[in-house]
């Protein structure tokens, strides 16, 4: 149902049944694992010029892994990471996060 490098992967699907007979497939609810318990590969300090998914790229060899350091760093929004210049962000190891 989705990427394999997305954060939605290992999510097992469920399905329901509409009143109407028609059948949905859904993705089950993802919980973030709390960002304390993720191995940490480094820490970065962030610039006003800074984005995640280059942060991404640098540091994991993958943009699309932005989502992990969301997860390091406890945030539901992305957004939130960089709104403030000068912050530390954990960066998780990527063959333990799974």
């Amino acid at each position: 149902m989705f990427d394999e490098t997305s954060r939605y992967a290992d999510l097992p699907t469920a399905e329901t049944l509409l009143p109407d007979g028609r059948r949905v497939r859904y993705a089950s609810r993802r919980f973030l694992p709390p960002g304390e318990s993720l191995p940490v590969l480094s820490e970065i300090a962030t610039t006003d010029a800074d984005r995640l998914d280059l942060l991404a790229a640098r540091t994991l060899d993958d943009p699309e892994l932005y989502w992990r350091i969301c997860d390091a760093n406890d945030a539901m929004n992305p957004a939130t990471l960089l709104d403030t210049p000068d912050r530390r962000l954990r960066v998780p190891l990527t063959d333990q996060y799974r």
